[in-house]
């Protein structure tokens, strides 16, 4: 069984963001819920898409924030928060082209499915 330990910290990064801004406090719906609620087809989805923005970006992540906090921009760029890549203070080329990139990525939600387990769709 995969552990949330056994992820890169550009992935667990991604996941944080994920309950901060989707499960956060107050939203009972969520409540108790974590990592290992994930359907594995959603979690294979987070694996996936987090190594694929890592590879094809990896020059403009280096110059950027930590691993962690890339992995938070990521989600909450994709996403259209009003925070990410923009938002940290990094040159604006690297900003920009972060931003570019992950704003290409579709929107996600968290949801609940009938079987209890977290999808993203």
């Amino acid at each position: 069984m995969l552990k949330y330990t056994d992820l890169n910290p550009f992935t667990q990064g991604y996941i944080d963001a994920i309950f901060f801004t989707d499960a956060g406090e107050g939203n009972i719906e969520f409540e108790e819920m974590s990592f290992y609620d994930f359907a594995l087809e959603t979690l294979n989805k987070i694996i996936t898409d987090c190594a694929g923005f890592e590879m094809l970006h990896s020059k403009l992540l280096e110059q950027a924030g930590t691993p962690e906090q890339n992995g938070q921009d990521f989600w909450l760029t994709r996403n259209r928060y009003c925070a990410g890549f923009l938002e940290r203070g990094y040159p604006e080329e690297i900003g920009e082209a972060l931003t570019a990139a992950a704003g290409q990525c579709y929107e996600l939600n968290l949801v609940k499915g009938d079987n209890g387990l977290l999808y993203l769709e």
